[in-house]
């Protein structure tokens, strides 16, 4: 698989040095990516999504769920 990112790129580099990643994985990984020009980050699809639906506002609004609690309290219907 090749990578996606420097960071990416870098990350895998400290695995190496740790012993957490073979020599052989980080070779494969660097042969598969090539000579290609990577991104500084990688963009996560969370990230690149704009807009959307906006979330309905459920219920009332703060203030008059307390207004109608204190009617209640005190025994007032509402007009």
């Amino acid at each position: 698989m090749p990578f996606k990112s420097q960071a990416q790129r870098r990350k895998f580099a400290e695995l190496l040095v740790q012993g957490k990643v073979t020599p052989e994985t980080f070779e494969e990984w660097n042969r598969e990516t090539g000579g290609r020009k990577l991104p500084e980050r990688a963009n996560t699809a969370a990230k690149r999504k704009r807009g959307g639906p906006k979330k309905k506002a459920l219920g009332m609004a703060k203030a008059q769920r307390s207004r109608t609690r204190k009617m209640r309290k005190r025994g007032t219907k509402k007009r």
